[in-house]
């Protein structure tokens, strides 16, 4: 299983047109099931101490965690630029889902990363942060991460996706789903020096 996870909880935002975009192109290019986690859904106190304790943990929290992320062997993080970084409310989902089955969640993972951005970086240096926060937690992270920049050029006057961003995004799926071929770190390691 494959989730593709919107990385903000900031209702309509341009990093929910690019997900779902990405969302419907992986679905029309392969037969895995693939899951949407969209961060705006996620309207529940998180930040209280029980979050903390295993048997604190948010039933909302806990669901997600059993039913999506555990089963997902890859994640692709759409995210926005926030402060030079990466959204907080994405550090605390990922804070939130360590109390519990922390291993089970996150080791021998897969991620893929995508960054939205106004400006002209497309959340690069967001995106250095986060994998460095996946690798902690030994999620290997797809090497070419995808920096969307200035990203209402894509977007027409009813924010629709153009096409050119749809053949980027087309572009990126394809190369997401060979690296979700590989089954190995000696895998990805070959196919790195071939590049």
């Amino acid at each position: 299983m494959i989730t593709v996870i919107s990385g903000t909880n900031r209702p309509g935002s341009r990093t929910k047109i690019v997900s779902e975009l990405f969302f419907e192109l992986l679905k029309e290019s392969t037969s895995e099931e693939i899951k949407f986690l969209d961060l705006v859904d996620i309207n529940i106190p998180l930040l209280t101490n029980e979050m903390y304790d295993k048997t604190g943990q948010h039933p909302y929290i806990s669901d997600i965690q059993d039913n999506i992320l555990l089963p997902s062997r890859l994640w692709v993080i759409i995210s926005p630029e926030y402060n030079g970084s990466y959204p907080g409310i994405l550090k605390l989902l990922i804070d939130a889902l360590s109390i519990r089955r922390y291993k089970e969640t996150f080791s021998g993972k897969k991620a893929a990363l995508i960054g939205v951005a106004t400006g002209r970086a497309g959340n690069f240096r967001g995106m250095e942060h986060l994998t460095g926060l996946l690798n902690y937690l030994n999620i290997l992270v797809m090497p070419n991460k995808l920096p969307i920049s200035s990203v209402e050029q894509y977007l027409d006057a009813d924010r629709k996706p153009d096409d050119s961003i749809k053949n980027l995004l087309r572009n990126h799926v394809d190369e997401l789903l060979e690296f979700n071929k590989l089954e190995a770190v000696q895998d990805i390691k070959v196919q790195m020096m071939d590049i």
